[in-house]
């Protein structure tokens, strides 16, 4: 299999906490400058689960609970192609941070109803999917 040619599968969380969700300005890597959730790559024998718990502790330095599927996107966006794994979860614990500054400016609850632009490309599809119910997009 060449890398080039074969999809990765990436992880993303919209995590809740008081009717707010958590999203950061991206920067140094693709859709630098747009919001997004915490997020990742799946990584070999991991768990889905596993991974959005990793994915949320290694970059905004939280706990999370309550991890429910939301949906699943072919995207190919960026110059690249991955299937995306929405998910949602419930803040636990920790207070929010920049753990990884060479790859988020800055983290912040936002409203659903008041949420910053632009947004990252598989969030479209997320916020899409918790409002209409629709779990699966092939972009």
């Amino acid at each position: 299999m060449n890398k080039k040619t074969s999809p990765k599968i990436g992880i993303s969380v919209l995590v809740m906490k008081q009717g707010k969700v958590l999203l950061g300005k991206r920067r140094n890597t693709h859709g630098a400058g747009e919001y997004a959730s915490p997020g990742g790559h799946l990584e070999f024998n991991e768990s889905i689960e596993d991974a959005a718990r990793r994915e949320c502790r290694e970059e905004a330095g939280i706990e999370i609970k309550n991890i429910k599927f939301l949906r699943f996107s072919n995207m190919r966006k960026y110059g690249k192609h991955y299937g995306d794994i929405g998910l949602t979860a419930e803040w636990k614990s920790g207070e929010v941070k920049v753990c990884e500054p060479q790859k988020m400016e800055k983290w912040d609850w936002y409203k659903l109803n008041n949420l910053p632009k632009p947004l990252f490309a598989a969030l479209d599809d997320s916020f899409e999917a918790l409002k209409t119910g629709n779990n699966f997009f092939d972009e």
